[in-house]
């Protein structure tokens, strides 16, 4: 059904394989700092118009690679599509972030919560097929969600928020309640997740973008816990391929050792954290994925040179066993200037060619 892989060095990396360069990808590489991708959003009318196109959503994901020589691809959507498909009512507002016409903070509202009929996010699936073919075995294709607890931060709040009041609130006062939300989230994740792989995704991550508010001890209750749950229901395999998972929680590096025992393969850090540190505490329980300041970008490109290389020799040389995978600690701001991005990729295939004693 599908093209030969060329290019399988992510793959490898996150299962800790050898590698003849460090493979790179970015978080949010489909997006607003490509004056293509701002083009198709205007015909699309809308960011859902362009993630509910099934043509759309693939031209966007193909976009970046047409202009460097990335390592892997990551479906364009939003992590917001599951409680959308729950009837919560997703919009996005141009200059503004998400909203929910709905917000579930009532004993009522947390008790009519069920998983979604995957049906309902088809056109998600629609696009992971379509962007595989198209592909055509360049680079493997990455599906993805947000966590149990992320999810439960939109739901709860109605939107983003600044200072978590509304869902801490109902955490530390109805804890029952937050469970309830978490555990219908976790199933949901797990069961979109497999859908993904269904339809063609090579690996999948899942998004803890906001486990690192939490306080020591909650982190563990109310959000490892069931990105866990997610990560025990999601497939290690499909057709006879190994699914690599990448667990990455902003703001986690405090709880990296328990991070690296909840059944990922693969850890993405932020910038907060010393990867070569982290490589020791973790051994070769997982791989790491990351970890350069998304602002490093915004500096000239012998400047975004030197950090790359930084980062590369934190990590150090690649042994039998260790796998990384190179990322921004988040995703690319919209300001960045694309050839910036260019020498960002360049530096990390050439030094990482070279720490391996390669031409």
């Amino acid at each position: 059904m599908f093209a030969p892989l060329q290019n399988d060095s992510f793959l490898r990396a996150c299962l800790r394989q050898p590698t003849e360069h460090t493979p790179i990808w970015l978080m949010r590489q489909a997006g607003r700092y490509l004056p293509e991708y701002r083009a198709t959003r205007d015909k699309a009318g809308s960011f859902m118009g362009l993630a509910t196109n099934t043509d759309y959503a693939t031209e966007v994901t193909l976009q970046p690679l047409e202009r460097f020589p990335l390592d892997a691809a990551i479906l364009f959507s939003d992590i917001l599509t599951v409680p959308d498909a729950m009837g919560l009512g997703l919009s996005f507002q141009q200059g503004e972030g998400p909203k929910f016409a709905k917000v579930v903070r009532e004993e009522a509202a947390v008790a009519a919560l069920e998983v979604p009929d995957m049906d309902k996010l088809r056109y998600v699936f629609d696009a992971v097929t379509s962007i595989r073919r198209a592909l055509n075995g360049r680079v493997p294709l990455i599906g993805f969600s947000g966590s149990p607890w992320t999810l439960a931060c939109y739901m709860v709040e109605g939107g983003g928020s600044d200072d978590y009041r509304l869902v801490k609130s109902l955490m530390y006062s109805r804890p029952d309640l937050m469970h309830r939300i978490l555990d219908v989230n976790a199933r949901a994740v797990a069961a979109y997740l497999n859908t993904q792989i269904e339809a063609g995704a090579q690996a999948v991550m899942v998004f803890d973008s906001w486990g690192g508010v939490l306080a020591d001890g909650a982190f563990q209750q109310f959000s490892l816990a069931y990105s866990r749950q997610v990560l025990a229901a999601v497939k290690t395999e499909h057709e006879g391929q190994r699914i690599p998972r990448i667990l990455f929680t902003k703001g986690g590096g405090l709880w990296l050792d328990e991070i690296a025992d909840a059944g990922a393969d693969v850890v993405g850090l932020d910038w907060t954290v010393n990867l070569g540190q982290a490589r020791a505490r973790v051994g070769d329980r997982v791989a790491l994925q990351g970890n350069l300041d998304p602002n490093v970008l915004f500096a000239p490109p012998d400047a975004v040179r030197a950090q790359a290389r930084a980062v590369l020799d934190s990590f150090g040389a690649p042994l039998a066993g260790s796998g990384h995978v190179f990322n921004l600690g988040h995703g690319i701001s919209q300001f960045t200037p694309p050839e910036h991005v260019a020498a960002l990729v360049d530096e990390v295939h050439s030094h990482s060619r070279r720490l391996r004693g390669l031409p």
